[in-house]
């Protein structure tokens, strides 16, 4: 028999997904955008809807895209271990990791409220300083070391502190939530120690809110009439394990990627993946879209499976401007056009890691996302448009974030073979180059 193993492509479309918008008649962005690309391959290919972790949950890009890529049953490192690898930096393994930035505090009714970030290009030397006052102090054991990420942004390595199982004290939602306390998850596998570190990190929190209040960059920053950035918040627990598996190892597949922002690089640095990156040209999302699966189409030469990132949708959800979104969609359609051709080879797929919804203030949200795959062998379903609603009616159902990989690597003619164990893991595909018995 020949190997007629298809290389794959999964193109995602961050945020795509939408809730119902009355100024666009109560469609989604997508539901309403005009995308002949989209749905030329929606009526050669099967459609689905794809809810990552089911109704309503609501989930970032990190936890998708984990899952996405196949390793939900591998505990996740965390952002600020990924965010670090994506910006080059080699943060130490086994060791808690925390993304920490500084914000404006307002107190407020007994609480302190988070207000402005520092800002690029203006605040950089001055939050420079102020990391700098804060960096290697060490408190009941621990040993706090800052590796700088972006301007106000770093991540903070507890060494000596055993666990990263605290809660974050950044609000994320900070309208709905102030500054807030570390406490030890319910869940950590040590509780004593958690308990330990959340009462530490509490005191060097607090101690450093202390040092950036008296600080003489802060007590300038007053003079001359700026926001003082006087408070240091932590979220994004994280903890690289040296033993956990790359992505050839754990799915079977050479993996590649098109990434655009710190958070890809560094998934892709983290999992050995080849990369490709490209800043995102948000003057032409069109042309961005294009060059983009240019460069997946050079990876295919090294690679089973490339994903490609693209950033327009997420930010174009977050306006909060519908139409906006419903044209960033559009722009990106026309640039899709090699998928067309691309299909006759290897198998295409579409989607977005959650919705970003342009309506109301959620951040993001747990509605589904439209999914179209295409390729050999993809049998049509007979959905004609690419869209939420459109979606519903499609072969492929619902799908979870951990159904995607294992479908695509079925429809590539490479399913792992239940049953049949050709190595240590089982693998999502069927892996490319088992070990080989010894020839005497």
């Amino acid at each position: 028999m020949k190997d007629d193993r298809l290389p794959i492509v999964l193109v995602i479309l961050d945020g795509l997904g939408d809730r119902a918008c009355p100024e666009l008649g109560g469609r989604t962005p997508c539901e309403a955008a005009d995308t002949p690309v989209l749905d030329r391959l929606v009526s050669q290919g099967m459609s689905a809807v794809h809810v990552p972790f089911g109704p309503g949950r609501a989930t970032s890009s990190e936890f998708a895209h984990w899952s996405l890529f196949g390793f939900q049953r591998i505990a996740f490192p965390g952002r600020a271990a990924i965010e670090a690898l994506g910006v080059g930096q080699s943060p130490p393994v086994a060791t808690p990791l925390f993304h920490l930035a500084l914000r404006a505090g307002e107190p407020r009714d007994g609480a302190l409220w988070l207000g402005a970030r520092a800002r690029r290009g203006h605040d950089e030397a001055d939050a420079a300083a102020l990391f700098e006052a804060l960096a290697g102090r060490t408190r009941e054991g621990v040993r706090f070391e800052l590796l700088a990420l972006r301007t106000g942004e770093c991540v903070l390595a507890a060494h000596g502190a055993g666990t990263r199982a605290v809660s974050d004290t950044d609000a994320l939602f900070d309208h709905l939530h102030p500054w807030m306390r570390p406490t030890a998850l319910a869940d950590a596998p040590d509780e004593a120690a958690a308990h330990a570190f959340a009462r530490t990190l509490e005191h060097w929190l607090l101690e450093s809110r202390e040092m950036l209040i008296a600080h003489p960059v802060n007590r300038r920053r007053q003079r001359e009439g700026l926001v003082p950035l006087d408070v240091a918040v932590t979220k994004w627990a994280s903890w690289i394990d040296p033993e956990a598996p790359c992505f050839q190892a754990h799915t079977g597949l050479r993996g590649g990627a098109v990434t655009d922002t710190a958070l890809y690089r560094g998934l892709a640095r983290l999992l050995d993946m080849r990369g490709a990156d490209l800043a995102y040209d948000s003057r032409d999302p069109g042309g961005d879209m294009r060059t983009r699966l240019a460069m997946a189409g050079d990876l295919l030469a090294d690679c089973d499976f490339v994903h490609v990132h693209v950033k327009a949708t997420d930010e174009a959800g977050h306006t909060k401007r519908p139409a906006f979104k419903q044209a960033v969609i559009e722009a990106i359609d026309a640039g899709l056009e090699p998928l067309l051709s691309l299909a006759d080879h290897a198998i295409v797929a579409v989607t977005g890691d959650h919705a970003t919804p342009s309506v109301g203030a959620l951040l993001h949200s747990g509605d589904p996302t439209p999914f179209v795959v295409a390729g050999p062998g993809v049998r049509a379903d007979g959905i004609r448009s690419f869209g939420e609603c459109h979606a519903l009616g499609g072969a492929g159902g619902r799908l979870a974030a951990d159904d995607v990989l294992p479908l695509l690597a079925g429809l590539s003619n490479q399913p792992f073979f239940l049953g049949h164990r050709p190595g240590a893991r089982e693998t999502i595909a069927l892996p490319r180059a088992p070990e080989p018995m010894p020839v005497l």
